[in-house]
């Protein structure tokens, strides 16, 4: 389905509903993927009595506008709401919570300070909350002039043998038509430098309900990042799981199934 923004921008998203569903999930996937690539983890949701609500982000996947491009990471937090807000108008009584992996985890800690009071609790994969490795190398003052003065001009987005450690998934990856293989230089200005000043300087405001996954072998996202975040939130009600010799793709490691019945387990406590 389509949900359109405005003339340039359509989300497209997906419901996947359940008979007397406990409770909703709203998935932000990570940067260059879509949300297909999310179809196992809507299955245990589903069969955990979880109805799903997904989308593939601004830039990504099946939505309609210019691909690999983003004015800016305050779309990604009213996208989120525009959707969270379809899922209580068709759920009013039942809670929602959100998922989101890597950078989709940098857009849901960004809508867990924005918007307090929505939600029941929110889970993060390997989130994107802070300046990342990649990146280090780049200089700040130029990326923003670039993503200043050539907006527009793209920039090749480096496949990552470091997605998973499953061969099988990162071969698919590769070969993923619907994932980006380039993007903007106005896009990684608001993805790795705007959006995480805005998560440092407001971090402390943070309250929800969370659950953080990361896979210890992570050369993505490394733990330090998600630990960033976990350390500074105002969260009392907060927990974190390492684990051992996974990569940033902890959804797709072959023990998803462990890491889904910790996050589902955690879910169910919080109903």
């Amino acid at each position: 389905m389509y949900l359109k923004l405005d003339n340039t921008v359509s989300l497209w998203y997906q419901v996947d509903a359940v008979a007397n569903a406990k409770a909703v999930v709203v998935i932000n996937h990570g940067f260059a993927e879509h949300t297909g690539r999310y179809d196992y983890v809507t299955h245990r949701l589903n069969n955990a009595g979880y109805s799903v609500y997904r989308y593939d982000l601004r830039g990504h996947g099946r939505t309609l506008g210019p691909k690999g491009d983003l004015d800016s990471y305050r779309d990604f937090i009213n996208d989120a709401d525009r959707i969270v807000g379809i899922a209580r108008t068709e759920n009013p009584d039942l809670p929602i919570f959100m998922l989101g992996h890597s950078m989709g985890g940098l857009v849901t800690a960004m809508y867990g300070i924005t918007h307090p009071d929505t939600l029941r609790g929110q889970i993060f994969s390997g989130p994107a909350v802070n300046t990342l490795p990649k990146a280090e190398g780049i200089n700040n003052y130029i990326l923003k002039m670039a993503g200043t003065l050539f907006p527009k001009l793209k920039i090749a987005n480096p496949v990552e043998d470091d997605v998973c450690s499953v061969p099988e998934v990162v071969e698919a990856y590769k070969n993923d038509p619907m994932v980006l293989k380039k993007a903007t230089t106005r896009f990684l200005k608001e993805f790795l430098i705007e959006a995480p000043s805005f998560v440092r300087m407001n971090i402390h405001t943070y309250s929800y309900p969370m659950f953080l996954a990361h896979g210890e072998a992570d050369k993505i996202v490394p733990v330090a990042v998600g630990d960033y975040l976990f350390q500074n939130i105002a969260s009392e009600d907060k927990t974190q799981k390492i684990y051992p010799n996974l990569y940033h793709e902890i959804l797709n490691e072959n023990e998803k199934d462990t890491i889904l019945d910790d996050m589902i387990l955690w879910m169910d406590k919080h109903l």
